[in-house]
């Protein structure tokens, strides 16, 4: 047994060069801006943002060593201030006796907090640190705006299944670090499956691979072949990405309800169930959930609130995993259920409207009168009661004089909407034949 055989498969496939290096050809390609500046020799403060396993790591190595800069590794996991000042310290020597240029890459720079990634600024600016972090989350939302500012961001893209192919194919042949040594095959339904469900990962991939080789036997010729079910074996079952805190958690949320406003049971159902199995707090769903109810079907079918409510109840009885099933019922109820968002149209003009007018006063006929006093100020005076009127219709105004005549609420011909509207509609024209009959000279006071 070499040495090598406690290395991880993964570690000892990373490449050492740009020409074995596979994927992100949007910045590698010819012309494109990593294999300008590496013609060029001359690498900026970047921050690479993408999966896991896209090659953020690898790429920064080959950089540095494109460049003949030292090349310094530092985990925001597992280092702090106190180290970057010894890099500093080390940097500031090396440029004075070597001439020696210091890229510092930063591992999940996304985990250093404000204070700790304050600390990078002076260096960075003065050029005596190169920075190059890593992150899987959204840089926006995670790296301070002066650091991000000094920084080129650059994303890298998940690997294709080709290109995971490629890599893996190319581990098999490698003698050195590779399987070589070895007599593999492997089937093409197996290789297919294992590129497929790596979710664009070249480390999940060599895991799997690695793992698959361990386990199965090699037949009577000496060889081994690795088959469909020696991957599925080696998977067990497909880690989902998913950032609980960051963009994707945003870009899955927002699928979801536009989904379920699209009226797609499948769609929604789909973008439900991979927030579940990514771990997801289902009851930040039910919440959701209950938020579209009110907002993109209102009215159209006033049990989709309730509905929801319970669902959340549901959850909170039961728990997992025999209450994500009330979940996916309400999730389902939603899509198939008519979408109205006039509710949510006459909310927001309401709001908008009382921003631009402010505290307009009650109609002095619509304010309640428990005292003498009130009474002598005609608070409640003239007040018409509802159920004195034919039809429990009343011919009053319920706004402040100022916005007279004023709609805010539009009725859709949308599930129950259709109902409302056909009823308001009823009650108006009742409305214009009572204002009808009144002297023209009170018609324009109603």
């Amino acid at each position: 047994m070499n040495n090598k055989s406690s290395i991880p498969l993964a570690e000892r496939m990373r490449p050492k060069s740009i020409d074995k290096f596979v994927g992100q050809e949007h910045l590698l390609g010819e012309g494109k801006l990593l294999n300008r500046l590496m013609n060029e020799h001359h690498i900026p403060s970047l921050i690479f943002w993408g999966p896991p396993g896209t090659g953020k790591t690898t790429l920064a190595r080959i950089l540095a060593e494109n460049a003949k800069a030292e090349f310094v590794f530092f985990s925001a996991v597992l280092s702090g201030v106190k180290e970057v000042r010894k890099i500093v310290a080390t940097a500031e020597e090396l440029r004075k006796k070597k001439n020696l240029d210091t890229i510092l890459f930063v591992d999940e720079i996304h985990r250093f907090n404000r204070s700790q990634q304050d600390s990078f600024l002076p260096h960075v600016e003065s050029g005596l640190l190169t920075l190059i972090g890593a992150t899987t989350e959204n840089p926006s939302f995670q790296v301070i705006a002066p650091l991000l500012s000094r920084c080129r961001v650059l994303v890298l893209n998940p690997l294709t299944s080709d290109n995971l192919k490629q890599i893996l194919i190319s581990t098999l042949h490698d003698q050195e670090n590779g399987f070589q040594k070895l007599d593999i095959q492997i089937e093409k339904t197996a290789l297919d499956h294992l590129a497929d469900t790596s979710d664009g990962d070249a480390r999940s991939a060599l895991n799997s691979l690695e793992i698959a080789v361990s386990l199965t036997p090699t037949n009577k010729d000496g060889k081994i072949i690795i088959e469909l079910q020696n991957i599925e074996e080696a998977i067990q079952r497909k880690s989902l990405r998913y950032d609980a805190y960051g963009e994707e958690h945003y870009n899955l949320i927002s699928a979801l309800h536009k989904s379920l406003r699209d009226s797609d049971p499948d769609g929604s159902l789909y973008w439900l169930t991979r927030m579940l199995m990514a771990g997801e707090d289902p009851l930040y769903l039910a919440r959701r959930l209950i938020r579209f109810a009110s907002e993109d079907i209102g009215n159209a079918d006033p049990q989709a609130l309730g509905l929801t409510i319970s669902a959340r109840e549901s959850y909170h009885t039961l728990g997992s995993p025999e209450g994500e099933l009330a979940l996916a019922q309400a999730v389902i109820y939603l899509a198939t259920a008519p979408k109205s968002n006039a509710t949510y149209v006459a909310y927001s003009d309401a709001k908008k409207l009382i921003n631009n007018t402010g505290t307009l006063p009650v109609p002095k006929h619509l304010r309640n009168a428990p005292t003498n006093l009130m009474k002598k100020l005609d608070y409640g005076k003239g007040y018409k009661y509802a159920h004195d009127q034919p039809d429990a219709v009343v011919m009053q105004d319920h706004l402040p004089p100022e916005l007279k005549g004023k709609k805010f609420y539009h009725p859709t011909n949308r599930g129950h909407e259709a109902i409302i509207k056909d009823r308001l509609n009823k009650w108006h024209k009742i409305l214009a034949e009572r204002k009808s009959l009144l002297p023209r000279s009170k018609q324009n006071d109603k």
